[in-house]
C-alpha cells in the first residue's frame, strides 16, 4: 500500500534533487523510498544496495599497489596542524 508523505526541505536541495532524478530518469519518491529502505532493512533476506550515485562513483579512483595512504594522510595532518 502506498501512502503520501510530505517533507519540508531546503529549496536548493529540492532543485538539485529534481535535476538529479531528471538526469537518472527516476522519481524523487523512488529515491527517498530506496534511501529509507537502505536505512531500515537489516536482515539476511534483503540484500543491501548502494545508491545510484555510489554505484556510479565506485572504482573511479585507481591507486598504485604500493600506495601508503596512512603515511600520506599523516603527512597531510602534520602540514595542516603546523
Amino acid at each position: 500500500m502506498e501512502v503520501k508523505l510530505t517533507l519540508k526541505l531546503n529549496d536548493n536541495s529540492i532543485s538539485r534533487a529534481k535535476k538529479y532524478v531528471s538526469e537518472k530518469k527516476t522519481s524523487l519518491s523512488s529515491i527517498v523510498e530506496n534511501f529509507f529502505d537502505s536505512l531500515t532493512i537489516n536482515n539476511d533476506t534483503e540484500k543491501f544496495t548502494y545508491s545510484p550515485l555510489v554505484n556510479e562513483l565506485a572504482g573511479i579512483i585507481h591507486l598504485d599497489e604500493n600506495y601508503d595512504y596512512k603515511s600520506d594522510y599523516a603527512s597531510y595532518l602534520d602540514k595542516k596542524y603546523e
